[in-house]
């Protein structure tokens, strides 16, 4: 085995995921509470006080709400950009400052034996990422949050194995639900949040490369999505460019409320 990925939670509620190699074991963000967290490694047979670090994407509370609490519990060491520590400081509590290591955009750094390459996607948040985790030929990125996805992320993450992408709403379930008007047009705008539209269509691009196989639909929407809808309408946008899931992709759901299966990239 080279890489394992699982989604221990995936939606505006709470993000945490797991990725890990033989001997690493890997938390991307902790929007949850410590015991959710806990019991989510727990029920996959992982035991928190052997995981090697966190890593977090951007400050946004449903990405780090457990984090100081699983620091201090677990003695994790965390893995961020300075500004996004400082945007997130002050929700942690009192940390061990030597278990904090800053990262760059762009500049590929290494948690044992994972290669891990934090890049730039927009979101309102002070200095958003997205990253890939690469061991040998496996590779497994994660792109979420994010209003659009540029040239530059896709031919960051087209040579994923596994790609977890975004596909958080029905555009019209979006413009006509409940949510005022000022957090629809966040919604939509180019630092909001990819629809399932949006999903479709950059997986259709990614797929010109030909190399991404399997793909997870994370961070869908409670109230502007439902995962049946995120998948019909991913599939509908694919089929326009006789791109056919099961055949030349593999298409998937994250969960907001629960832990995935365990996706295991052998390549």
């Amino acid at each position: 085995m080279t890489l394992e990925f699982c989604s221990l939670a995936s939606g505006s509620s709470g993000n945490c995921q797991y990725i890990a190699s033989n001997s690493t074991k890997l938390i991307l963000d902790a929007g949850l509470s410590g015991k959710y967290v806990t019991n989510g490694l727990l029920s996959i047979n992982v035991d928190p006080t052997t995981v090697n670090g966190i890593l977090v994407t951007h400050e946004h509370t449903d990405h780090v709400k457990g984090v100081g609490i699983l620091m201090r519990k677990y003695g994790w060491d965390l893995y961020v950009n300075e500004s996004t520590w400082k945007a997130m400081e002050s929700k942690m509590g009192k940390v061990n400052h030597d278990k904090i290591h800053f990262i760059e955009k762009d500049k590929e750094f290494t948690i044992g034996d994972i290669q891990i390459l934090p890049f730039e996607i927009s979101h309102d948040a002070v200095d958003p990422v997205g990253y890939s985790f690469i061991k040998g030929d496996g590779n497994i990125s994660v792109l979420t949050d994010l209003g659009i996805v540029t040239d530059k992320i896709i031919d960051v993450v087209k040579h994923s194995d596994l790609l977890v992408m975004e596909a958080n709403h029905d555009i019209e379930m979006l413009k006509i639900g409940p949510y005022p008007g000022y957090l629809k047009k966040r919604i939509l705008s180019e630092k909001g949040h990819l629809s399932n539209v949006d999903a479709g269509k950059v997986l259709g691009k990614i797929m010109e490369y030909g190399k991404v196989k399997n793909v997870l639909l994370a961070h869908l929407s409670k109230e502007n999505n439902f995962p049946d809808l995120a998948y019909e309408t991913v599939k509908q946008e694919l089929e326009t460019k006789d791109i056919l899931l099961g055949k030349d992709i593999n298409v998937e759901l994250t969960y907001r409320d629960r832990v995935s299966k365990i996706y295991r990239i052998n390549p």
